[in-house]
């Protein structure tokens, strides 16, 4: 006994929150766990970039520390950042936006949290488009309120359709979830794709918050924000960050731009658990956004090759592929095998030390898929892309009929 409670197993269960305690962990963790005992992997798992954040950029926080810029900011963050976001806003997406419009937050995940509990009355609905990023469904169930999964499918290119949307509008619904780019399946969504959700934002008075952290890692085509589509700027929490753009994961900075009111109620909440953003990061930032963009032209650019290299080769072993056309994952499918998400991907990352993420992490649709993840060097994708052939080639698993999902 310790402190008068009694150290035996599950003797904390009365002190939990029944929520958390109903609450799995990631899917993605369980895998990670597997992966860490593994020796001598080849990981397409983790979904980050591979590259070192630009020098600017670091030479920016060696700066500031030498400056000892080191205090808290402001809880919304630098205004010098807020600005120079607004003018990246409009510079490379045409989105109007005032400093006052723009909150900096640790990374996107945190922006995530926040739109949900800003705007989440206890039973509210959010309808999240699925397969998705795992952090959502948990987050709107932690701020009290109740995720709708609708299901995206390989055959409408993993989009986010206004047909499937409807079926799952009830008077609980209060936004609708945009994810795009998408982790994990690297979808988009057009300008007539957005046009056909706006319409039921507004045939049903809903607001969107729309997750556009891969905003800058598009290949055959421009990133639109559904906040470019007329009258969905007022309803619009646009979450985004600097983690892709810049390479820079570990430094947590993101920001959420969107109506006044909104990201004032964010930043109440902000105010009280974060206080504010890191604010080496932050000065770090602010140099990038005004140096940076040289670096994404060419991060960009080895990914599309190491994205052709990646979804040719998984197409010749036999394993369908949709053409992802933004982010930087594969999601191809295994459904023929015959095998679980689950299955397939423990048996390639035990016989053959190929690490994949299996598609039911990112919700019960996922089942069928792996997530393959081609930020990695192209040695390595070629090297991973022979150990998977050798691996379906040893369970002789058929090869699928139709190759381009």
């Amino acid at each position: 006994m310790q402190n008068g409670i009694r150290q035996e197993a599950g003797s904390y269960g009365k002190y939990l929150s029944g929520t958390v305690q109903g609450m799995p962990y990631s899917g993605i963790r369980k895998f990670f766990d597997l992966i860490a005992q593994t020796e001598g992997i080849i990981s397409l798992g983790i979904g980050e970039p591979d590259y070192a954040t630009p020098g600017v950029i670091k030479d920016a926080c060696v700066e500031a520390l030498n400056n000892n810029f080191t205090k808290y900011t402001s809880n919304c963050g630098m205004p010098e950042l807020r600005s120079a976001i607004a003018v990246y806003l409009h510079d490379r997406l045409d989105l109007h936006y005032q400093e006052s419009d723009i909150l900096i937050t640790v990374g996107v995940s945190e922006a995530v949290d926040l739109a949900f509990r800003a705007i989440i009355n206890p039973g509210d609905e959010i309808l999240i488009g699925e397969p998705c990023y795992v952090s959502y469904e948990p987050c709107v169930t932690l701020a009290g309120g109740k995720p709708v999964l609708v299901t995206t499918k390989a055959e409408d290119e993993f989009r986010l359709r206004k047909k499937h949307l409807i079926t799952r509008i009830t008077e609980r619904t209060k936004a609708i979830l945009l994810s795009y780019p998408n982790n994990p399946t690297g979808a988009i969504m057009r300008r007539a794709d957005l046009e056909e959700i706006a319409q039921v934002a507004e045939a049903y008075d809903l607001l969107v918050i729309s997750d556009e952290a891969y905003a800058e890692l598009t290949y055959d085509t421009e990133h639109v924000s559904i906040a470019n589509i007329p009258g969905m700027k007022d309803r619009t929490i646009i979450l985004n960050g600097f983690s892709k753009m810049f390479a820079m994961t570990g430094w947590r900075l993101g920001f959420a731009a969107g109506p006044e009111e909104l990201i004032d109620a964010m930043l109440k909440i902000h105010q009280y658990t974060m206080l504010c953003a890191p604010s080496i990061s932050q000065q770090a930032v602010l140099h990038g956004l005004t140096n940076g963009y040289g670096f994404i032209r060419e991060m960009v650019g080895d990914y599309n090759r190491r994205r052709r290299l990646l979804v040719d080769g998984l197409r010749e072993i036999g394993l369908p592929c949709f053409e992802p056309q933004g982010a930087f994952y594969a999601f191809p499918s295994i459904k023929h095998t015959g095998m679980s998400s689950a299955e397939f991907s423990e048996r390639l990352l035990f016989e053959d030390k190929v690490a994949v993420v299996p598609g039911d992490a990112f919700g019960e649709s996922g089942e069928g898929f792996i997530r393959c993840c081609y930020a990695t060097s192209r040695d390595r994708l070629e090297e991973a892309l022979e150990r998977i052939d050798t691996f379906v080639r040893r369970y002789k698993l058929p090869k699928a009929a139709t190759i381009n999902i």
